[in-house]
């Protein structure tokens, strides 16, 4: 492609960029790569994925959420979570429930039994790689990651609505 939009001035642009130190990619990398990490000890014996376990931890800990908020709290992609959650109800993991309050609108619950034995058997897992994970700091270093990383995701939330506004 060589449109002048693109292509000028791109090489010095493109040589002065480092991806490897580029915060967006290291975060996205860390993610991906403790994720998979986590999943090893959970997808084949309880035949869940990433996205699926995030649902079953977000509805552990806050019940009766519907999709969108999921969504909303989570980050995740609108169709990966849509998709997600209707396996994890033809699992029988999860159960759909109408909102009392407004007939349209469906909550997630996880069920009585196959899903809570899931997320019981799961989080121990989870709690102890992230023990192990971080491991490698100090309290120190741990309680300075965790405030940098408030910092940074209520800056994040700024900064996407500052740009919502921009576009919208």
């Amino acid at each position: 492609m060589n449109n002048s939009k693109y292509s000028a001035g791109s090489t010095t642009v493109l040589s002065e960029f480092e991806l490897e130190h580029f915060l967006p990619y290291r975060l996205s990398l860390l993610t991906n790569t403790v994720s998979q990490g986590i999943s090893m000890s959970y997808r084949e014996k309880y035949d869940i994925t990433i996205i699926e376990w995030r649902i079953l931890a977000v509805l552990g800990r806050f019940p009766g959420l519907s999709a969108s908020k999921i969504v909303e709290r989570t980050a995740m992609d609108k169709v990966a979570v849509s998709r997600a959650v209707k396996t994890l109800v033809e699992k029988g993991l999860v159960r759909r429930v109408t909102d009392p309050d407004d007939r349209r609108r469906m909550t997630l619950h996880i069920t009585d039994g196959p899903g809570n034995r899931v997320l019981k058997a799961v989080i121990p897992l989870a709690q102890n790689y992230e023990k192990q994970l971080l491991g490698a700091l100090n309290h120190e270093e741990e309680k300075a990651l965790f405030k940098s990383l408030e910092k940074l995701q209520t800056r994040a939330g700024s900064l996407k609505k500052v740009k919502a506004a921009e576009t919208g």
